[in-house]
């Protein structure tokens, strides 16, 4: 994809772009986050990497925030099959400013603040990305919060209202409540009238969860979650979001009601530690949900897939969600929740603040964090 970055040693093209790079013609160098192999922690470095004007059709853009999502942990370790083999940038959102344009670009200007969302490729200070994979800040807006917008709320959108149906009255299952998606969805959930929200989490986030809109928090750590479902809603719930994968997928088709939806759409239980671990793997798949169509047919529930990796050519349909998406924004009914700041040197603490699954929110990346913002990052 277009967004990944060019190796460090090559040498860059003459520009023929509106803008020559910093250094009369010679292209400057910046920062970028490089994955030199799968592992632990210590596996993403900060390296130096010499930009390229954007081609045809791409923009290039100041980076001023990244987003990190739970994919790029398990594209840590080997385990996201979306991203180009080691070394390689990893980065799925960011945002920033326009800082040049390619031939034939019409639709953005040098200085418009944007979020750009691709397969890979992100976590860097200046990013070259097809012009398309662009979507205009709406006003008001912060880099941070933009950064924090794409990849969870467009996911949680697809999955509540193309996928899920999401209508009032209905009750509606959010695993990992607290994070970045689990956050989105209840959001978006308050959207519609009477919605109840199940949400599991840590104890320690019940009080947040509550304020931000979850019915009935459940400590998933040492409670059943579906026992406690049932003890509240006996015949179970319309909606069940799965980001776990095994045997909790079994789980939420169970805990269906008729013409129930679970949708699946991650397989956080492959996460165990920093490396891969492949006993949890056999675990996992030995554990997947497994199910035929008559089966479906008798029980009358909808099980659906959803992997927003393998959307990116579906640039009119993402694009659609994305201006939906600002106007509930600019509406004030969504609002990216950020749980800390991290600089690219603390990349690591960063990816812990996640993967411990510490964050009540969004995690972000930004090149240097002001001074402000390092303090709230150690905090």
């Amino acid at each position: 994809m277009s967004a990944e970055p060019a190796p460090a040693a090559a040498a860059p093209e003459p520009a023929p772009g509106p803008e020559p790079p910093a250094g009369g013609g010679e292209a400057a160098e910046h920062r970028a986050l490089v994955l030199t192999g799968f592992g632990g922690y210590d596996k993403l470095k900060v390296q130096a990497r010499r930009g390229a004007e954007p081609r045809p059709g791409e923009v290039s853009v100041s980076v001023r925030a990244c987003g990190l999502n739970f994919a790029d942990l398990m594209a840590r370790q080997g385990l996201y099959d979306r991203l180009p083999p080691p070394p390689v940038c990893p980065g799925m959102e960011c945002a920033g400013t326009v800082r040049a344009l390619g031939d034939g670009v019409r639709d953005r200007q040098v200085g418009d603040k944007v979020m750009v969302l691709a397969r890979s490729g992100l976590w860097q200070e200046v990013v070259n990305v097809p012009a398309s994979h662009t979507f205009p800040m709406p006003e008001g807006m912060s880099f941070e919060e933009a950064a924090a917008l794409l990849v969870n709320y467009i996911t949680a959108y697809m999955i509540l209202f193309d996928f899920g149906n999401l209508r009032p009255n209905q009750s509606v299952l959010i695993h990992m409540a607290a994070g970045g998606v689990g956050t989105a969805a209840i959001q978006l959930c308050k959207t519609v009238e009477n919605v109840t929200i199940f949400g599991t989490a840590s104890a320690s986030k019940h009080e947040s969860l509550k304020e931000s809109g979850v019915t009935h928090p459940i400590d998933y750590r040492t409670m059943d979650y579906a026992e406690e479902v049932r003890k509240i809603s006996p015949k179970g719930v319309d909606i069940v979001l799965d980001p776990l994968g095994g045997s909790d997928t079994s789980k939420a088709f169970n805990l269906l009601k008729p013409m129930g939806k679970l949708i699946t759409y991650g397989v956080a239980n492959l996460l165990t530690g920093q490396k891969k671990n492949l006993m949890a793997m056999a675990k996992t798949w030995w554990n997947q949900f497994s199910i035929t169509a008559l089966q479906l047919l008798h029980q009358n529930k909808a099980v659906c897939g959803y992997h927003l990796g393998y959307m990116d050519e579906e640039v009119e349909l993402l694009s659609s969600i994305v201006t939906k998406l600002v106007n509930l924004y600019s509406q004030g009914k969504i609002k990216p929740k950020i749980d800390s700041v991290w600089p690219f040197d603390q990349v690591a603490e960063a990816m812990k603040q996640m993967q411990e699954k510490k964050n009540v929110g969004k995690v972000i990346l930004v090149p240097e964090a002001p001074k402000e913002e390092s303090k709230k990052a150690e905090n």
